[in-house]
């Protein structure tokens, strides 16, 4: 396809996706090959033990190497997917690793943006139609929050390297727009979850220790504080939002929220409701090591510009997913275990 020009053929409009092993990379490539992509997505690796499971669940998806590390593999993958839109949605993800591996995380979470922008730049600056880029920034960007709740013009304090990272990564994009008059957005997604979750996550370590301890497989869930709250919503209704930031005719940036928060203990007791246990507590054990170095306690969002510009509305609320979560998680470890699934 590389070789003959889509526009000429009229053919499905193509989107390369970075992450697309990950929580959000997975439902992304699901809506776009429902509205008529065809989609790319970037694997690291030659042995990359993820690949077998997206080629199975996700068969659609055709799947490049690239490395975002390596500007020279980007490149090449962007000349030989000659995408329409490019989701950056890759990065070093989970907040805690990042004090532990920090340099990985800025290399890959923030350097790794401008890699992309590069190759975007280099691959499609020369376009009738320029290639339309999007950048998963994150609430974790404004970390000690100056105001509540937090829009795309509220200060950023990041309070952990991945925060860091990620702002580089949104600063960056605004550069490339201003400098290049490149169609760039950045989604400021607040917390946002489901089953494909993975289980180093606090909503899914809670949802999946909640149903091993139902099932009778785990006796306890060790977590950290209790007391942070998050604005947490479904990852499906998210990359929606996504996809119509890059429709717009301008680009720009977008706080994706619910508006609501929740704090973890609510999380718990709600999970553990799910399964008819209400002495939750008796099954909860707090552990220091589970605590960050430096904590961000409270994180709200305000969705207004997605809601009068894009037409954004979150549809799952908070009860809804930790109920999906709940009974996904039910499913597959009784699954595993050999076992009924509690009625």
């Amino acid at each position: 396809m590389a070789g003959v020009s889509r526009r000429l053929l009229c053919l499905m409009p193509t989107a390369f996706v970075t992450g697309i092993t990950g929580q959000d990379g997975q439902h992304l490539a699901e809506f776009l090959h429902g509205q008529g992509y065809h989609v790319f997505g970037m694997v690291k690796g030659q042995n990359n033990p993820r690949v077998e499971r997206i080629q199975a669940e996700l068969p659609f998806v055709e799947l490049v190497s690239g490395d975002l590390a390596d500007l020279p593999s980007l490149v090449s993958a962007m000349e030989a997917c000659q995408p329409d839109e490019v989701y950056n949605l890759g990065a070093i993800s989970f907040v805690a690793l990042s004090f532990s591996q920090a340099e990985l995380t800025a290399n890959i979470s923030g350097l790794g943006v401008l890699r992309m922008l590069e190759a975007v730049r280099m691959v499609g600056g020369a376009k009738d139609n320029p290639i339309r880029f999007y950048q998963a920034s994150s609430s974790e960007m404004f970390g000690q929050v100056r105001e509540t709740p937090q829009t795309e013009l509220t200060p950023f304090h990041p309070r952990s390297p991945y925060g860091c990272a990620k702002v580089f990564g949104h600063d960056i994009v605004v550069n490339y727009r201003e400098s290049y008059g490149m169609h760039a957005s950045s989604g400021i997604l607040f917390n946002h979850e489901g089953p494909r979750r993975g289980i180093e996550f606090v909503t899914r370590k809670v949802t999946n220790a909640v149903a091993r301890i139902k099932l009778g497989l785990q006796d306890e869930v060790v977590l950290g504080n209790l007391d942070s709250k998050r604005d947490w919503g479904y990852a499906g209704d998210y990359v929606k939002g996504m996809w119509l930031m890059l429709q717009q005719d301008q680009p720009g940036d977008y706080v994706l929220a619910t508006g609501e928060t929740h704090s973890i203990e609510e999380l718990v007791q709600r999970a553990f409701a799910e399964v008819g246990i209400d002495n939750w507590a008796d099954y909860v054990r707090q552990d220091p090591k589970f605590l960050r170095p430096a904590e961000v306690d409270l994180l709200i969002g305000d969705a207004t510009k997605a809601r009068t510009k894009l037409g954004w509305e979150p549809e799952v609320d908070f009860p809804a997913l930790v109920k999906m979560m709940v009974a996904h998680d039910l499913q597959l470890e009784a699954a595993k275990a050999g076992l009924p699934v509690p009625g």
